[in-house]
């Protein structure tokens, strides 16, 4: 051990046990307060459901697996999201984004790709998403392009984007529903057949397992060839076990939740597999979107944090004439962030047509102020220069908890949104005495 890496590990007399644990870990502890907040509603809403039905609806495999199909799209996009904010800009057209770019899709799939290819051809999906992303990522890089290089307000832009491409989303279709989608195309959407199984989401949590132990010492290899001071061995075990058990524990939920009788009844019928007494039990595993939003965390997260242009989105935020006089290309990186979001919307808009088996002009309606909440209540400061991806991630859990524990109650839209309102403007009160908080200290 070098010395600063002994003087890392030295504690105050009589530190406090939880303290202790927290500075040795590194532990964000913001993120710790949105964890209890996301236990504490998980915990509420079943003890709510247990009193009222004699069983608690809410901590059951169906309705967790359910929860996590349903925030990965909020959840991509969040992950562009932070990176807007922490720009110090805004982007209010991300639903409406989604709802165009589903039409495209959706027209594509259904009357033009089938013309050109044939019927089930297995190309039109894979067509069909490369449109997604491209039409996306054009569409936020000419809101970046207004932003930056005309000077327009992002709220000004992206709120003219957000009515006029709700437009072109009916304008495309004239207010009809296009379905049905590509049978593979749809499964992104989740559902039995759209996830991958027990064992390959066994082997999925056995990989990541091995992941965050090779993270951990490839960190500590990383701090002691820079001479950075070094967590404490207990601490490193500590995250590892913590890590590797949050893993297995949502792998054996998502495993334990089985397909639906008469699909597995089918299944079985159309591949020649009897059926045992008491029916076909199958795992669900894992569901594709929710694949497709775990990488695309990780993805961004190394954008953000491992290469030069996080650290100059970041640079920006923090101070804007400052970095322009450093010699970084504020405009071009401007238009860049509002690609990646445009681009992140698209795949959200795959995943949403998907699950839905068509594509419709009202798809992604109040998207964007979920997806701005889920940053915000992330820990993404509207001053900019402050916010991450996994925080973004977790404020998607907690707003989609507050969406599916109201639904499951019975609660109507209008008391729905109400409470998201109330959740967002709590969110950004905390930010803010958090920041006069720090700034005191």
């Amino acid at each position: 051990m070098t010395s600063a890496a002994s003087g890392a590990t030295s504690t105050a007399p009589n530190e406090p046990a939880i303290r202790r644990l927290l500075r040795a870990t590194e532990v964000d502890t913001r993120m710790i307060g949105m964890i209890g907040a996301l236990a504490l509603i998980w915990v509420g809403f079943n003890i709510y459901t247990l009193v009222q039905t004699g069983e608690g609806l809410f901590l059951t495999p169906r309705n967790l697996w359910n929860l996590s199909v349903q925030t990965s799209s909020i959840a991509i996009m969040a992950t562009g999201m932070v990176l807007i904010i922490v720009m110090r800009h805004i982007d209010l057209s991300v639903g409406s984004i989604i709802g165009f770019v589903s039409t495209i899709i959706g027209v594509a799939q259904v009357h033009i790709l089938p013309v050109y290819l044939g019927l089930d051809n297995p190309a039109i999906w894979v067509i069909a998403v490369v449109i997604a992303l491209a039409i996306g990522a054009a569409i936020g890089a000419f809101h970046g392009s207004l932003v930056a290089y005309v000077g327009i307000p992002a709220f000004i832009v992206t709120l003219g984007g957000q009515l006029f491409w709700r437009g072109a989303a009916w304008w495309v279709t004239t207010g009809q529903t296009i379905a049905p989608l590509d049978d593979r195309f749809a499964l992104m959407g989740g559902g039995p057949h759209g996830s991958i199984g027990a064992t390959a989401s066994w082997a999925l949590a056995a990989l990541a397992c091995a992941g965050i132990v090779f993270g951990l010492y490839a960190g500590r290899q990383r701090r002691a060839r820079f001479r950075f001071p070094q967590r404490p061995m207990w601490a490193e075990y500590v995250i590892a076990v913590v890590g590797c058990f949050v893993v297995l524990g949502a792998t054996a939920i998502v495993n334990a939740y089985p397909w639906p009788e008469r699909v597995a009844a089918k299944y079985a019928a159309d591949n020649n597999i009897p059926v045992p007494e008491g029916g076909l039990y199958i795992s669900t595993g894992y569901a594709i979107p929710v694949l497709i939003a775990l990488v695309t965390g990780l993805v961004m997260t190394f954008l953000a944090r491992r290469t030069r242009f996080g650290r100059y989105v970041y640079a920006i935020g923090g101070n804007p004439e400052a970095a322009e006089l450093a010699g970084i290309n504020t405009k071009r990186i401007t238009v860049l962030v509002f690609a990646l979001m445009g681009m992140l919307a698209g795949v959200a808009a795959c995943i949403d047509s998907a699950r839905l088996d068509s594509a419709t002009n009202v798809l992604g309606q109040f998207d964007e102020l979920y997806v701005i909440a889920a940053a915000v209540i992330g820990g993404t400061s509207l001053a900019g220069g402050v916010g991450t991806i996994y925080g973004a991630l977790i404020g998607a859990l907690v707003i989609q908890s507050l969406q599916s524990g109201m639904v499951l109650l019975g609660f109507d839209s209008a008391f729905q949104q109400m409470v998201v309102g109330v959740v967002l403007v709590g969110a950004v009160g905390l930010d803010t005495f958090y920041r006069r908080r720090t700034a005191k200290g």
